[in-house]
């Protein structure tokens, strides 16, 4: 979803962001809490294109039906992943973050419409919680990459 490539590209003004600037006496690219922010970025981020790819394998393989509970995913992992990513880049560039100058405010307001318009979190979220209570059968128990393995 392009809302990872949002993420990918304020992660990486981060990166250069705490590079390039230096608060007591120490680079901002050795303090503790930013370094935790950027792997927290960078993990969410890979987190969410591995939830991309396995519903784009499942609607190549299966059709769109049954990816139906992992595009539900997407819409609320995705948007959330790429607002909790452009919030530490905010923060990691202080006020400058919510200026112009870096488009990082303006990247934000547009992924939160970008949730709203896939609609609300509450309604995937219902769907998904739906189609995990409707698969949950001991005989169909185990699901693996889209495979379903009967047990016995």
């Amino acid at each position: 979803m392009r809302l990872l490539g949002v993420a990918e590209r304020a992660l990486a003004d981060m990166c250069r962001r705490v590079k390039s600037r230096v608060a007591f006496g120490k680079s901002l690219a050795d303090q503790g809490t930013l370094r935790a922010d950027i792997a927290a970025s960078r993990m969410e981020i890979e987190q969410a294109r591995l939830l991309v790819l396995k519903a784009a394998w499942m609607m190549d393989v299966a059709g769109n039906k049954a990816a139906k509970a992992e595009i539900a995913m997407i819409k609320v992992v995705a948007p959330n992943v790429a607002l909790r990513v452009l919030d530490r880049a905010i923060q990691a560039h202080g006020g400058a973050g919510v200026s112009d100058d870096f488009g990082l405010a303006a990247a934000w307001a547009n992924s939160r419409t970008l949730r709203l318009a896939d609609g609300p979190d509450e309604v995937h979220i219902e769907s998904i919680a739906n189609s995990s209570l409707k698969n949950l059968n001991p005989k169909n128990l185990v699901i693996l990459l889209g495979y379903k393995f009967t047990l016995r």
